[in-house]
């Protein structure tokens, strides 16, 4: 009776039909080729019923001949939300890599060709309920799902036995440790760059993350004012401008709100990256055209924060340290209840005190301010409450890879913290480690070819451990 059970689930596991890849345009750019692919993917990965959703990616390598045989190098994007690069030509970490492999850039599930999460789509599905449902299948544990139906499609058997090396950059590393949960059977090497995910061993590691965090961004306010001194009594003006409106604030041409608490966001990408300081400053240079704010610093500010095409990162930002538990709007308790003078900025402003902008945090208000999120609101708070996120990481798995893994750690880092991300590394078997100040959280774009170097270097053992 079990030996006829047995054969029967062989017989139905050999009629699963699998998801076939669609290859599509083929072009070139300077110094590279990019071949393009779709595939289906349930959007459930462990329901026999559910929808399907397209999953695109581009294949990118040199153009010479001699690129022909190399193994494949998935790429995992930071975000989450976010889709994946689009290649104009062979430079920055790119250039680097097609010289030992061919590239996959993945537009993870939701961004992106890849069945893109937006308000409007999102609408189409249904009431709040119905979306948060839908929104629970766009973490780490279903992209790296989905990467593994590209893998079984499109890496042959005789090419390192099916297997691909995978690199994470940032919330891309989180995806990577959890692949290396799930799915080690279909790796050769992990690379991560700023990617290790904080206590991978807590149910949730939103509060304490964000309680680093912000003390790093603090570190990193005091740093930009002691470069642009000239900037505190500019943003002070602008804080008591948007005060003084009507509504609290100025209305954007796309009917969002900016008030001080949303000025404050410009921190997210101005304080964290090599260049941020001076991007930031440029823009907070043309704030004002006579007594009122200037339609350059008005647009400026819009261009600034992604939410209408990449709403997945306020929606799911939270839950990327859920395992078993509710984040609970982490970012805003915390700052509340242990922040809340740091980052006042009409106390701050009335004291003649400097205004600190904000972090890589997602409020509850945000669903308020800007408009694209406005429809959204619903869904975001039962997101935010979901209490039986699935697990991410299993550490014993991590304990027992024999996956080289080699990470670019960034002692000052104000998206990943260093101190947190240890605490990860410590349960990663064989883990090698880059640790060093010399780069920001955008280091594989700052210097891509000399990260990778030191990381394949420490993946196959051509710097021995001293």
């Amino acid at each position: 009776m079990a030996e006829a059970s047995a054969s029967k689930k062989r017989k139905v596991q050999a009629d699963v039909v699998q998801p076939q890849l669609q290859a599509s345009s083929r072009f070139s750019v300077p110094g590279l080729t990019l071949q393009e692919y779709s595939i289906k993917a349930p959007l459930d990965h462990h329901s026999e019923n559910s929808q399907e959703i397209d999953i695109f990616f581009r294949v990118v390598e040199g153009t010479s001949k001699l690129h022909c045989k190399q193994p494949f190098l998935l790429y995992l994007q930071g975000g989450p939300g976010f889709e994946a690069p689009r290649p104009t030509e062979a430079s920055g970490w790119l250039r680097a890599a097609i010289n030992s492999f061919k590239i996959v850039l993945l537009d993870q599930r939701g961004t992106g060709r890849s069945t893109p999460v937006t308000a409007a789509s999102l609408a189409r599905i249904g009431n709040s309920e119905e979306q948060a449902a839908y929104l629970q299948h766009f973490r780490a544990d279903s992209i790296v799902q989905d990467a593994e139906l590209v893998r079984q499609q499109l890496v042959p058997q005789d090419m390192q036995e099916g297997r691909w090396a995978i690199l994470g950059q940032s919330f891309g590393g989180f995806c990577c440790v959890q692949y290396l949960s799930a799915a080690p059977q279909g790796l050769t090497e992990v690379f991560l760059t700023g990617g290790l995910p904080p206590d991978v061993n807590q149910p949730c590691a939103a509060e304490s993350a964000y309680r680093a965090l912000y003390k790093r961004v603090l570190l990193q306010n005091a740093k930009y004012y002691a470069r642009f001194p000239q900037d505190i009594a500019l943003v002070q003006r602008i804080v008591h401008y948007l005060d003084q409106q009507p509504d609290g604030g100025a209305k954007l041409s796309n009917g969002s709100i900016l008030r001080p608490r949303t000025f404050q966001m410009l921190g997210l990408q101005g304080l964290g990256s090599s260049g941020g300081f001076e991007r930031l400053h440029y823009l907070l240079e043309t704030a004002f055209d006579g007594p009122d704010l200037s339609m350059a610093f008005l647009k400026g500010f819009e261009t600034w924060m992604p939410w209408a095409a990449n709403p997945i990162y306020a929606l799911l930002h939270e839950s990327i340290y859920c395992q078993r538990t509710a984040s609970n709007w982490a970012a805003d308790r915390i700052r509340q209840a242990e922040f809340s003078q740091a980052f006042d900025a009409k106390s701050s402003a009335d004291n003649s005190l400097p205004v600190n902008f904000t972090g890589e945090m997602v409020f509850p208000w945000m669903f308020d301010d800007f408009a694209e999120l406005r429809s959204l609101k619903a869904a975001a708070e039962l997101v935010a409450h979901k209490k039986d996120w699935k697990e991410l990481y299993d550490c014993n798995k991590l304990h027992e890879t024999t996956i080289p893994v080699a990470s670019a750690s960034y002692f000052e880092d104000m998206y990943v913290d260093f101190d947190h991300a240890q605490a990860t590394a410590k349960h990663i078997s064989g883990i090698r480690q880059w640790i060093t100040n010399e780069f920001h959280h955008s280091g594989l774009r700052d210097d891509g070819q000399r990260i990778l170097d030191v990381l394949m270097a420490f993946s196959r053992g051509m710097m021995p451990l001293s």
